[in-house]
């Protein structure tokens, strides 16, 4: 099977796409760039499809990389034979082929392998055979020698061949791995002495607990293996043994012969002990902790997504407020772009109460600045600084938002930072990156590993390395999707930008100083190390607002350049002229402009770019309000509706701000009437609902909502 038709039965995508795409991935293309500029040769897949189908490469060579060392590692031991060569080459299933390798396995120096130096072998292979006419009391009295003087150990030395020969037995471990998974359960205890640990309370529903692994949920799994990691509980996979050994001795034992038969019942006890229990449990609860990875990294990924593509507020002019009650609060004042024109403490909190001055020093500020916004960040004392802002007599109406301000210490306290700010402390840096926030979420956010925002459950738990690879990929498809700012990028940004990475980032940022603004996309090929291969994989996807060619603003990609040419020319018109032109647009047969990469579906997206060229996806930011008289958990009732925002996506449900310290649970129950197997298929982050409290636990700072009337 070559890796055509592996993928074709894996996506079920016809061949000759399939073709088109590994071609496009052997050239190194993004997908960003493959969906974007190349939908006729890929039938109009999107990112995941592409990205599944990329995974499904990847894997596919890992096991021809997996068959290749194990047919070499077999050959080298001379034990290849044609028909084993032939079964492993055919073979597609990890499990199946590892099952097949284990007998030729390199292992350490085993009571089998002694036996089979002392010649025990041929002894274990006549009790296999369990001919009815074996004469069991001189059998074993044949292969009596100087390593082996009694017939016990002969018997016990053939014990332990076969032992080995039922643990590598390709239908026994397929059947009991499949019991296993659909009646195993994971089961955990406290570990004795441990409850009055500092953690132990977290895992206080998993001091005596057990459920079957084929229903276990991701979120659950995770909080048991935290525990054990943690050294608190005791975690297993268990499953009944007298089930186990039955399924094994239907496939091993044949004999009615008595002693023969209780002689490979101990084996195949010895067996399931010592080997098959410990290693396919493992190797399910290894298989159970990837898919809960898998399953809780895809939930990451779509938290981070939306949170990436939360609406901007645009270029305004913001002050940005990091509020706090002993230390004060932090102000900043932002330009359009972000930029820092001043910072200062005021105190309007307790214990100092400089209200009326902290007033004053406000409204100073938003006159000077010529202020449009005010951000506050939601940690301690945002509540309060919100209504401290909002008695505020301005001269004109300001727009007062409240900002997540998750990550933004991390962000302060990085390289990141003081590069950009390396004459400010971590107050004032944080107080920057809460405005711009406001600003531009996705420009900001992507200088802070996801990791810290505050989003998805257990991210320290899983995969690291897959985590890694999932959140970079989805902050590059959120990047090119929005576009990005060719002369106002910072290099963090710039680097998720498809074809370029982080060191031409670098270089575009160091060229951009010492030569000043970009002013057409070409001026990219000036770049040293720029060349025309990121060209074609990022140009399209970097804006240049007021440049000499109006296209460089535009999702227009430079390679199509001469069509809208063409298409100008042929209606009399310039090309600047055809843009936001939808009268004339409407009118065009793309039929007569397609071209060898550059299909119906290409010039389709072509001409609604030229529409409405470098139109951002994502919407502006709206002004959002709690219920003002809701400060604490105290002042919930149960029965009680208000207003909150979306700012956790779990397994479970969600996590919803309604402007206390405490987020409150929204239980996947709680969200509809019907059933719902995916939240992120009903809820998104940032979401505004009206949602009723349903229940409240004032000792564990606890309650619980419901959108359900």
């Amino acid at each position: 099977m070559n890796l055509e038709t592996y993928l074709e039965k894996e996506t079920q995508i016809p061949p000759k796409t399939l073709r088109n795409i590994i071609v496009l991935f052997e050239q190194d293309a993004s997908i960003p760039f493959i969906a974007r500029y190349r939908k006729d040769q890929t039938g109009n897949l999107d990112e995941v499809m592409l990205s599944t189908i990329l995974k499904k490469k990847k894997n596919f060579e890992t096991l021809l990389k997996r068959k290749q060392n194990i047919l070499e590692t077999i050959q080298e031991q001379g034990k290849l034979s044609e028909e084993l060569r032939i079964k492993i080459e055919n073979c597609y299933n990890p499990t199946q082929l590892e099952d097949w390798y284990l007998p030729y396995k390199k292992k350490r120096k085993t009571l089998a392998m002694t036996a089979i130096d002392n010649g025990l072998m041929p002894l274990a292979k006549i009790i296999m055979k369990q001919n009815t006419a074996l004469d069991w009391e001189n059998l074993q009295k044949k292969y009596l020698s100087r390593e082996i003087t009694t017939t016990k150990d002969a018997l016990d030395g053939a014990k332990h061949i076969i032992t080995q020969w039922i643990n590598e037995h390709e239908n026994v471990r397929k059947q009991l791995r499949k019991a296993m998974f659909h009646e195993g359960k994971v089961k955990s205890l406290l570990i004795k002495g441990k409850e009055s640990e500092e953690n132990a309370s977290k895992f206080s529903n998993y001091f005596d607990f057990e459920e079957p692994i084929k229903r276990i949920p991701a979120h659950r799994l995770l909080a048991v293996l935290r525990g054990e990691n943690e050294g608190l509980l005791r975690v297993k996979l268990a499953f009944d043994q007298q089930q186990a050994l039955e399924i094994i001795r239907q496939k091993i034992i044949k004999t009615q012969q008595k002693e023969v038969q209780n002689f490979l019942e101990t084996a195949c006890k010895e067996a399931y002990t010592k080997y098959l229990e410990p290693s396919l449990t493992t190797e399910l609860m290894q298989q159970a902790k990837k898919d809960a990875d898998v399953l809780s990294i895809s939930i990451f990924s779509k938290n981070l997504q939306q949170l990436l593509l939360t609406p901007p507020y645009g270029e305004k002019r913001i002050l940005a407020i990091d509020p706090g009650f002993k230390s004060g609060c932090k102000v900043v004042c932002l330009d359009e772009n972000g930029g820092l024109l001043h910072n200062e403490n005021i105190y309007p909190h307790a214990p100092k109460n400089e209200s009326i001055p902290a007033q004053k020093k406000i409204r100073s500020l938003v006159n000077a600045y010529q202020i449009q916004a005010i951000a506050i960040g939601n940690g301690t004392a945002s509540r309060e600084t919100e209504h401290f802002i909002q008695k505020i007599a301005f001269d004109r109406p300001l727009d007062v938002f409240v900002v997540s301000e998750a990550g933004a210490s991390i962000y302060s306290a990085s390289a990141i930072a003081r590069e950009e700010f390396p004459d400010k402390d971590v107050t004032v840096r944080g107080a920057v990156s809460i405005g711009r926030r406001l600003s531009d979420p996705l420009a900001e956010l992507v200088k802070i590993n996801p990791k810290s925002i505050g989003i998805g459950q257990y991210q320290h738990d899983v995969n690291q390395t897959l985590l890694k690879e999932e959140l970079d990929q989805t902050v590059m498809f959120c990047v090119n999707q929005v576009g990005v700012n060719l002369n106002t990028a910072s290099p963090h940004l710039l680097q998720y930008v498809s074809g370029i990475g982080k060191k031409l980032a670098e270089n575009i940022v160091q060229y951009r100083t010492k030569n000043g603004p970009f002013e057409c996309r070409k001026d990219l090929l000036k770049v040293p190390s720029f060349g025309e291969k990121a060209f074609l994989q990022a140009s399209a996807f970097l804006r240049i607002a007021n440049g000499k060619n109006k296209l460089d603003n535009s999702a227009v990609h430079p390679e199509s350049y001469s069509i809208v040419e063409k298409i100008a020319n042929d209606l009399g018109m310039k090309s600047e002229d055809l843009i936001g032109n939808k009268e004339v647009l409407s009118t065009i047969e793309i039929g007569k402009y397609t071209q060898k990469e550059m299909g119906e579906l290409y010039l389709k997206d072509l001409l609604k770019e030229l529409e409405k060229p470098g139109l951002d996806p994502r919407k502006q930011g709206k002004v959002f309000s709690f219920n003002p008289k809701i400060k604490n958990l105290e002042d919930l009732k149960v029965g009680l509706r208000l207003p909150g925002i979306v700012q956790n996506i779990t397994h479970f449900g969600c996590f919803v701000d309604v402007g206390i310290k405490e987020n409150g649970l929204l239980h996947v129950s709680k969200i509809a009437k019907e059933f719902i197997a995916d939240v992120n298929s009903k809820i998104h982050m940032h979401q505004e609902l009206l949602v009723t409290v349903v229940s409240i636990d004032l000792e564990n700072r606890k309650f619980q909502l419901s959108l359900i009337d």
